[in-house]
């Protein structure tokens, strides 16, 4: 597959998330020579909600990554909902294409887990390179590899420029993929978008079994203070502390002009009292991150350059989950790259290279577009307030909710909330 003698890898892969170490990872396991790039040292911190629903731990299982207790790892049995006066705890459904689980990890610890397991598998890794830019070919218009400077703990240039090259660049990159936008891709604005801040604190509930999504945030006692607009989780870690955060989402890609750090301390003023979220508790300070949804920068692969995760804009508008779409992403990728390896003609490579994206708007296309039509509806919080208020005490209705929050239906077959959702998903138009 390589286009030249001065090519460094069959493929590069810019970005150590989850997203960026399952495409090395599933590209080293099919034999392909494997470059990954990040600018950072691992560890690393990284700004998300910490929670894994079933599809996210069914392919971390695909990946053969270990979920050991011994390991840090926690287990959760399901979602408590709480919203509309109503307190529900939603076991997480027995599925033939999901685990019955949910898991937690710090994103620190869990994005070293995957960098290092790709690296396990062969991918070559370089820490402390940050990539300036795409190496675009002049006849061709294709992109070819990626330029790239070395850099310290701060961030600071530490060496010279260096150029990598490769027939096919994966950008990992994160919401702003810099190499997206160098070769034209930018946002779309009619994509939903959405904010979330957290921060962490010790809890004598760090083991809590449950993860738990507050449908309403009140500054007061509710019912008879201020709504607030967004939704608030507590993720439990296991490991002495909890993740804490809350999150808002526009249907559009014009972000909501809140203050969301304000916001997050009105919140915690009136936290359950049993999770000791007071300021001695707190470890670090809130902050905050972009949440692109719904595909909302395309085309995911053209003319050498493949989006993963975040860089095409992975993140459900359902529930603001990334790392589930980012992992299955890099799976797909990986796919098409192998199998462009083998065609001994580039228009045969380029056909299979394509498969990328017809795959990905095969498998989400829908349900992103459903979740574009839920997050108009529950995008002002009074509408939320209602929905809250008399669906949560309808078990149909519940049911059908966290099959379709969690993205976790059996995709043929099932029961009727299954074959709902996946009619659903068929008959609306593709994102």
């Amino acid at each position: 597959m390589r286009s030249a003698v001065n090519d460094d890898a069959d493929v590069i892969v810019v970005g150590g998330g989850p997203a960026g170490s399952a495409t090395a990872y599933y590209c080293a396991q099919a034999g392909l020579s494997v470059l990954l790039l990040d600018k950072a040292t691992f560890p690393r911190d990284k700004i998300c909600g910490d929670g894994l629903t079933p599809r996210a731990t069914r392919e971390l299982a695909l990946m053969g990554v270990s979920f050991r207790e011994e390991d840090g790892w926690i287990r959760n049995k399901g979602l408590r909902v709480i919203g509309g006066g109503h307190r529900l705890e939603l076991a997480w459904p027995e599925l033939s294409a999901y685990p019955s689980f949910g898991l937690a990890k710090a994103r620190t610890s869990l994005d070293q887990i995957l960098l290092e397991h790709a690296r396990a598998a062969g991918a070559k890794v370089l820490e402390g390179t940050s990539v300036t830019g795409p190496v675009i070919d002049e006849r061709t218009g294709r992109v070819v590899g990626v330029t790239a400077k070395p850099v310290d703990a701060n961030g600071r240039r530490s060496g010279e420029d260096v150029t990598y090259r490769a027939p096919v660049v994966v950008a990992a990159d994160g919401v702003s993929s810099r190499l997206a936008t160098a070769v034209g891709r930018e946002k779309r604005d009619d994509r939903p978008m959405g904010v979330a801040v957290r921060t962490y604190f010790r809890t004598p509930r760090h083991d809590d079994a449950w993860m738990e999504s507050h449908l309403e945030l009140w500054d007061g006692e509710p019912g008879k203070s201020n709504l607030m607009p967004g939704y608030g989780w507590i993720f439990a870690l296991g490991d002495g502390t909890a993740n804490v955060g809350l999150g808002s989402v526009s249907s559009t890609a014009h972000a909501t002009k809140v203050d969301y750090k304000d916001l997050f301390e009105r919140w915690m003023a009136n936290a359950p009292a049993e999770w000791e979220f007071t300021p001695e508790n707190q470890i670090g300070p809130v902050r905050g991150a972009a949440l692109p949804m719904g595909f909302n920068r395309k085309p995911l692969y053209a003319r050498g350059l493949m989006l993963v995760g975040d860089a095409g804009g992975m993140v459900s508008p359902f529930n603001g989950e990334g790392i589930a779409y980012g992992l299955q992403a890099g799976r797909a990728a990986a796919q098409a790259i192998a199998q462009a390896k083998v065609r001994p003609t580039a228009q045969g490579r380029e056909r299979a290279l394509l498969t990328y994206s017809r795959q990905m708007r095969e498998d989400l296309g829908g349900y992103y577009t459903l979740g574009k039509y839920f997050v108009k509806l529950i995008e002002n919080p009074q509408v939320m307030r209602i929905c809250t208020k008399y669906g949560l005490p309808r078990p149909l209705v519940m049911k059908f909710t966290l099959r379709l929050l969690s993205d976790c239906y059996e995709p043929s077959g099932g029961d009727m909330v299954d074959r709902v959702i996946a009619g659903l998903t068929k008959i609306v138009p593709a994102a």
